[in-house]
């Protein structure tokens, strides 16, 4: 049998154990990994230049080359401890525009999916149709002006829905990005969203007429390949489904590059989508607030890894959607073992991430500080405006009666310390020195964490995520006093 990536072997990982037990349950079932079959195939192409990267499969004929990148891919994942993976149409088959050919390739592919899937103990997170790469989608997939077209897309869905099942896949993802326009001059918006309601409509019918009980996903982005894209964030998304009658019927998949490109924080996203209901699953990656388009890189940025793990624990897990590596290594990093590098750097960081949130729940002082800001609503007045038992007369009568009244501090910065206190891992020693009246160079000294340890947490943190931190390695007790 051949062996497709023997430069990887032994353990990349140094957090991530997939039996260790966070908030009561296994990293395994918190975090849910999954490979994503499009950028493990990756060649590294960009609008300037040509693919830079060395695969195993590189040299294969045409015939044998899609056989050999799926057991390649197999065999990463069962050396990397991904347990999941997730697919397009298009990434398993080779190019067609055809319908009649996609369903016959389909069929061809499957059962060597199948095959390898249950050699490694590998499941399907999520299956979906590729409606963006086909020059036919130029003016759209769903919402395309040609029912012609529309007719195309659905049969492709149709198609991805059947494998999904057949595949036992938990989640069924719909990406829209040809959704959108250039220009309004040619552009029938309320015509668009009503065909792409239907759609929905007729996708989530099917699915259960044959039995599909997984999630069925929508994946928000605000832009690219499209000028302007409806579905651009989770509020969008509500909108939608709450126009076209379909709440309780499709759940989010989350992309952080995408929270990036909407201007929005990835925390923003999972929370807006958890207090909605709608958080299915994620699509872990890092944007560039530098450029204006996706650039999937790994995450390996341990803030937007904790409040990502502290949003899914909040939310009671993941399952069965979870963290799917839409992710692809640089194009310089082009030789087989960065992409251990790569997967082990996103595993680590996710993992670091969780066990950060939970010692943020399992302490409280977030939640507490939460639950004394708005302690007003637990009581008489409060309690009166959120059932709707108060008018807006009685309101008036009320603030006239109780002019005066004086907000509290928000302690944004306390807070933001705070939370930098458990990145750095040494939160017990700052808050201890910032409460306690010690403020002896003595004390200091005596108590000051170990330079070599701290120098460890360094790489992980950004300077303005912990300054504290650095102060602490890079200046003299003295110094770190005054400061504190």
């Amino acid at each position: 049998m051949t062996e497709y990536f023997p430069e990887i072997e032994g353990n990349y990982l140094n957090h991530y154990d997939p039996d260790k037990i966070v908030a009561g349950k296994k990293l395994r079932d918190l975090t849910r990994f999954s490979l994503a079959l499009w950028h493990f195939f990756g060649e590294g192409t960009d609008p300037f230049g040509a693919g830079t990267m060395v695969r195993p499969w590189s040299s294969a004929s045409p015939e044998d080359r899609l056989r050999q990148q799926i057991e390649a891919a197999f065999e990463f994942a069962g050396k990397l401890k991904l347990e999941h993976y997730a697919f397009h149409d298009m990434d398993v088959i080779p190019p067609t525009d055809k319908v009649s050919v996609i369903e016959k390739y389909l069929d061809g592919t499957v059962p060597l999916l199948k095959e390898k899937a249950a050699e490694k103990g590998v499941k399907l997170l999520w299956g979906t149709a590729n409606l963006f790469r086909d020059p036919l989608y130029v003016h759209g997939a769903a919402m395309s002006p040609y029912p012609e077209v529309f007719a195309r897309a659905a049969a492709q869905v149709k198609k991805m829905l059947d494998v999904t099942l057949e595949l036992e896949g938990e989640n069924f993802v719909i990406w829209p990005g040809r959704e959108g326009y250039e220009t309004l001059l040619n552009t029938d918006m309320r015509l668009s969203l009503d065909l792409f309601g239907s759609f929905l409509g007729m996708v989530a019918d099917y699915a259960k007429e044959i039995g599909f009980k997984g999630q069925l996903l929508i994946e928000p982005k605000p832009m690219e390949p499209m000028r302007f894209m409806y579905v651009s964030d989770v509020m969008s998304l509500y909108a939608i489904l709450k126009r076209y009658g379909l709440e309780g019927k499709f759940k989010a998949n989350i992309e952080a590059n995408h929270a990036t490109l909407a201007n929005r924080p990835f925390q923003h996203e999972l929370r807006l989508a958890r207090v909605l209901g709608l958080l299915g699953s994620i699509d872990i990656n890092q944007g560039d607030f530098f450029v204006g388009w996706d650039v999937d890189r790994f995450p390996t940025d341990l803030y937007d890894a904790t409040m990502a793990a502290y949003e899914v624990l909040k939310n009671g897990g993941i399952a069965p959607g979870g963290f799917n590596f839409d992710a692809k290594v640089r194009r310089g990093s082009f030789e087989p073992i960065d992409l251990a590098y790569a997967y082990a750097a996103g595993m680590d960081t996710v993992a670091k991430g969780f066990m950060v949130a939970e010692k943020i729940i399992k302490d409280g002082e977030l939640d507490k500080f939460m639950e004394d800001r708005y302690a007003g609503y637990s009581q008489e007045l409060g309690r009166k405006i959120l059932s709707g038992k108060v008018s807006l007369k009685e309101l008036e009568k009320y603030a006239l009666e109780h002019e005066g009244f004086k907000p509290k501090s928000g302690r944004q910065e306390y807070l933001e310390e705070l939370l930098n206190e458990y990145l750095s891992g040494y939160k017990r020693f700052f808050k201890r020195f910032r409460f306690s009246g010690k403020s002896s160079i003595e004390a200091m000294g005596a108590e000051r964490p170990n330079r070599q340890r701290l120098s460890r947490v360094l790489p992980v943190l950004r300077y303005e995520h912990c300054p504290s931190v650095y102060l602490a390695v890079l200046q003299p007790p003295q110094r770190l006093v005054g400061l504190l």
